[in-house]
This record gives structure tokens, sequence and C-alpha cells, in this order.
């Protein structure tokens, strides 16, 4: 097992085995004046600085999934059309509509793509970088990493690599990781690959920084939020059950008011958002709009920078947010 090393956020310093007396105690114990003080200084350690003078940062990104995932792995996709063109719709039909409206509003956009949906739409996932989005890796399939070996992780990402260098001329710089995890041998077969950046974990609101033993520079990761799924609340299929046990949508107007909420606090305290949208879900007639209020929401506080996932990337590292960081080993 190779050993990794993970870097986070000084606000993450705090081992996850520390009493909660030990950290009140932290303002007494550091010397430097009351407790106030010691929150001020917190804040200004937290929050970074983003470019331009903007508050806060949004990385607006989309998983174009199309039909791959564990039906296509297993195989039942191919008896199951009603699933098949449920995925399909992301790629024929949703992404036109959300590439349209990306435009008028003038945001730029990351969309995490299988390579398989590269190969069977290459003009859609084409018009993505002609409208100045940036396209990154998201396996071949959408094949699960944690259950795949290091042969059969590199395996994934040389394919994907291929099909991207074919089709559309181009290697993409960061991935996002199918099914919500990965191993203990990713984070090196990832940056072997060329990847620069993940969005693909948990463990902050802010970017933060991975390491693979005997590889010097860093690879970037920009967390994503669960809350910022639509998944979680638009998506329904009878069968297969996908999600499992999901039998109902929820309203529109309660599934946006949660999405400015958890925009509202992460500008107010001048943070990283990352969503996790799917064209096939909330790409449709009725749900774009949903997405268009949203933008709509964060353009009107004035100063947000909204990025790609790639340029996150490049200006964390380029402006050493490791000099705020701690390592712990992963």
């Amino acid at each position: 097992m190779v050993r990794s090393t993970v870097t986070l956020p000084l606000q993450q310093g705090m081992r996850a085995s520390q009493s909660h007396a030990h950290s009140a105690s932290a303002p007494e114990e550091s010397g430097n004046g009351s407790q106030m003080e010691y929150v001020e200084r917190q804040l200004v350690q937290t929050a970074p600085r983003w470019p331009e003078g903007h508050h806060s940062c949004v990385a607006l990104a989309f998983d174009l999934d199309g039909p791959t995932g564990d039906a296509m792995l297993n195989g039942s996709i191919w008896t199951n059309p009603s699933y098949f063109t449920l995925g399909s719709y992301g790629p024929w039909r949703a992404l036109g509509r959300l590439l349209d409206m990306l435009n008028e509003r003038r945001v730029p956009a990351t969309f995490f793509v299988p390579a398989w949906v590269v190969e069977n739409w290459p003009d859609q996932c084409a018009a993505i970088i002609a409208g100045g989005h940036e396209i990154a890796y998201h396996g071949y399939r959408h094949e699960a990493f944690w259950t795949l070996d290091r042969d059969g992780q590199r395996e994934v990402m040389e394919r994907s690599a291929e099909v991207f260098a074919k089709y559309l001329g181009m290697q993409p710089v960061g991935f996002r990781t199918p099914s919500g995890d990965w191993g203990p041998d990713t984070i090196r077969v990832l940056m072997e690959a060329g990847v620069r950046y993940s969005s693909s974990m948990r463990g902050d609101d802010r970017p933060y920084l991975l390491h693979a033993e005997g590889i010097a520079e860093p690879m970037v990761e920009i967390p994503g939020r669960w809350e910022l799924d639509d998944y979680a609340s638009l998506a329904y299929h009878r069968n297969p059950d996908f999600p499992a046990s999901l039998d109902r949508i929820a309203s529109y107007d309660t599934t946006l008011d949660n999405w400015r909420r958890e925009f509202d606090g992460s500008h107010r305290d001048g943070l990283c958002l990352t969503t996790l949208f799917h064209p096939k879900v909330s790409g449709k007639p009725g749900r774009i709009a949903l997405l268009e209020r949203l933008i709509d929401h964060m353009h009107a506080q004035g100063d947000v920078w909204l990025a790609t996932c790639r340029d996150v990337a490049q200006w964390w590292l380029d402006n050493n947010a490791s000099g705020h960081a701690q390592e712990f080993s992963a």
C-alpha cells in the first residue's frame, strides 16, 4: 500500500481525537489575548483571499454521466431501454440547453465526463470545449475506483486518456471519482496520469492539498458537498430503484431554497462552493429554471469568483496554500 499524505487547511489541523475541552482552551494556551482576538485570527486564517478581491468562489460543476454506471458495468442496461434513455437524455438533449444557459449568463463550468460518453457523443462533448468550459475525467464507464486495484485504476485512466485525445484532441487535468470514493492507490494513479486536481472528497469548504510519497508537487482537492447534488432532491427512476428507496421528487421551491442557503453560507464566510449537478437530472425544461435562479442569485452578490475547477486549482497552487496547512497520513 502506498503511503499518501493529505494536506488540510489550518482550521482542519485539529486531530479528531482532541476533546472539546482541549479545543475550547486554545485561546488561553496560545497566550495571544482574548477569545475575541483568537476568533478574529482564526477567521483571517480560514477565509482565503480570492482573485481580484472577490469575497467567495463558486466552481460550478456537472457530472455528464449519460447511461454509464452500475447498470452498464453489470450489463443490465442493455435490456432496460427506459433506463438507458434516461441517462442518454443528459448528453443528447439536456447538455445543449445547459450550455445555452451558461453562455447567456457568462458563467464557466466544469463537466466531469466518463470517456464512454465522449466516444458516443463526441460532437456534444466538443461543444463543451467550444463554449469555453472545462472537461475533466470521470472514469471510462463510471467505475467505482475503490473497488479496483492499482492496475485496474491505471487501465481506466489510460483508456480514458486515449479517448479524450482521439475525439477531443486534449488531455484533462481534473478528475472526479465516480461512485463517490476511491482507494489507497488512487492519488498516485491520478498524479501519474497527469491529473493536477480532484473534486472527489468532502474534507473542507476550501480547496486543500493531497500528497503522494515521492511526488513533489501536490494535487489540489476541491471538495464537493452532497447538499449541492441534484440527485438528493430531484432524481427518480422506478426500475432500477435509483437512488435507492427514493419515492418522491422534492418541491422545486424547497430545493432552490436549500441550494441558495448553502451558497449564502459559503459566500458569507468567503469559501469555495462546488456543485455535483447532473444534466440528465437538472437540465430539464422545468428544472433548469432552478439553476438559472441560483446563478442569478450568485451574480446578485457582485463579488463572487465564478471559475472552472481547473482555474480554481491552479490559483490555489500559485498562491501557496500549503503555507496555511498541516499534513496528515492517509
